[in-house]
């Protein structure tokens, strides 16, 4: 079933009380590290969310091979072929390999309408995706994502990793924050599974068309 836009933070809370309003912890910073994945993948994801931010990581196993999940994952160019809350992407600079840069268009009901971003990593042989937010009409500034791809230890299928960190918005708690953006990548993630599982009924990758 299609995923139901999740409420703004400021649907939750009027009233903030985070690290960035709190003088006394003007160094604090809050790790982020993601646990039973690869050694060789676990190093992207480690964020350190600095005064004002949060960071998260969620979990995805899909019953599908890797090579078909990957398909999807790394067009940069086409991210609504499973994040359906995308309306519409489009390249506006580069050929989709690093430094690329995406405009995305928003579909309603989020608080957002545009959001541009950048290719960061994009590893092939490693199965590492990351792109970071560096303009648009939107609340979520200075995010960044990083997507990792591989088998799962037990039988066959893949497990897909998503963890990101991003600013809390003002008059936001981080908590707030980190449910909201952990539905749209929970969603995200599900919409992936569908999207490769039916690929590989179908008979393989192709490239999330």
């Amino acid at each position: 079933m299609p995923c139901t836009p999740p409420k703004t933070p400021s649907q939750h809370h009027r009233v903030a009380n985070t690290i960035n309003n709190n003088n006394n912890n003007n160094n604090k910073v809050e790790r982020c590290t993601a646990h039973a994945v690869p050694e060789v993948v676990a190093r992207h994801h480690e964020h350190t969310a600095g005064l004002g931010q949060c960071c998260s990581t969620v979990v995805q196993t899909v019953e599908a091979p890797v090579s078909t999940v990957w398909s999807v994952v790394r067009r940069f160019d086409n991210p609504q072929a499973y994040k359906h809350f995308v309306k519409s992407c489009h390249v506006i600079d580069g050929n989709g390999d690093v430094g690329s840069l995406r405009e995305v268009r928003v579909v309603s009901g989020l608080p957002a309408v545009t959001s541009t971003e950048r290719l960061e990593i994009l590893d092939d042989e490693k199965h590492v995706l990351s792109f970071r937010v560096v303009g648009g009409e939107h609340r979520l500034n200075n995010y960044r994502s990083v997507t990792t791809v591989h088998a799962a230890a037990e039988g066959a299928g893949t497990v897909v990793v998503e963890s990101y960190v991003v600013d809390v918005p003002l008059g936001n708690t981080t908590e707030d924050t980190r449910v909201f953006v952990d539905t749209i990548v929970k969603c995200n993630l599900q919409s992936l599974a569908r999207t490769a599982e039916r690929l590989a009924k179908r008979g393989g990758a192709r490239g999330g068309a």
